[in-house]
């Protein structure tokens, strides 16, 4: 397209229209704060802009992740830690009924009382947290026990399955954060089954033998070691979810700052640039107005 502009006219059109581009750019910088709003404002820098992005998205999404884990293992310690003391329960109560000056009724009636320590940890054992099993490894919404007082083993066998989920470490790292009720409860190797230390108390207790109470009440110590042990492994996990946590938050605040570095405009540059571009079209505008205006009328005249 050609122009009716003198060359002059046309540069200082030109000239104009680029100082009103950079006082645009300075008040939208100012407005909304950000360097880089679309494209066109850093070509070359789009590419960092998005992964910046993308790292940190990704980062808070493994933060809340994270934060549902930890609540799903405070409830598995929390439930470990009553399931100790349940355990400590039956092994005074067991002591107590190995006690010389028992009766059968004494015993059958406190053997009930273990009967009620086993439903405990049954339900201990079925530990749920935002409809999951926690306790159930990936079987999770299935319980991982059923309790039946009618049969002469009142504990089902295990429902679930093993445990193979992981959680991601914002280092990209991944850790496992659960046991399964088996491993805790009803491990395969006899002297550190928590199920069939309380019901073989339970049974002595009920058929009134002497020898095999004792045997029971001798076996607890080791059970109840064996169950320490498994609340321990929680508090590893515990520990691990929190140094993922905090390692988390530090990476969080190092990408948010890298991200600002590359989006975020410098206010007081950019209220400089506007106020600089403003006084360059007040001048500009002042300088062209009064510049000679010559027609073909002054030459007639």
């Amino acid at each position: 397209m050609l122009s009716s502009l003198n060359p002059s006219a046309q540069q200082f059109l030109n000239n104009l229209n680029t100082v009103i581009d950079l006082m645009a750019r300075a008040q939208q910088e100012v407005s909304s704060g950000l360097k880089v709003s679309q494209v066109s404002d850093a070509p070359d820098s789009i590419s960092l802009l998005l992964q910046a992005h993308a790292n940190l998205s990704s980062t808070g999404q493994t933060l809340a992740n994270l934060g549902r884990v930890k609540t799903e293992v405070d409830s598995g310690e929390q439930a470990l830690e009553s399931a100790v003391r349940l355990l400590e329960q039956a092994h005074t109560l067991g002591a107590q009924g190995a006690s010389g000056i028992q009766t059968a009724a004494s015993r059958t009636a406190i053997a009930q009382q273990i009967d009620s320590i086993v439903q405990q940890m049954v339900a201990l054992a079925g530990t749920n947290v935002e409809g999951r099993y926690i306790f159930s490894g990936d079987s999770d919404q299935q319980v991982p026990y059923t309790y039946n007082a009618a049969l002469v083993n009142p504990v089902s066998a295990y429902l679930g399955s093993a445990s193979t989920r992981l959680v991601q470490h914002p280092n990209g790292t991944t850790f496992s954060v659960a046991l399964t009720a088996r491993q805790i409860f009803d491990s395969p190797t006899p002297g550190d089954n928590v199920f069939t230390a309380i019901e073989n108390l339970s049974a002595a207790l009920k058929a009134n033998n002497d020898p095999a109470i004792q045997a029971a009440v001798g076996a607890m110590p080791a059970v109840d070691d064996y169950l320490n042990t498994q609340l321990a492994s929680y508090g590893v996990i515990q520990n691990k979810v929190a140094d993922a946590t905090r390692y988390g938050q530090t990476l969080q605040v190092q990408l948010q700052t890298e991200l600002s570095g590359l989006q975020d405009a410098d206010p007081t540059q950019a209220i400089l640039q506007m106020t600089q571009a403003q006084t360059q079209e007040q001048a500009a505008l002042q300088s062209e107005a009064r510049l000679p205006r010559t027609t073909l009328f002054d030459y007639l005249g």
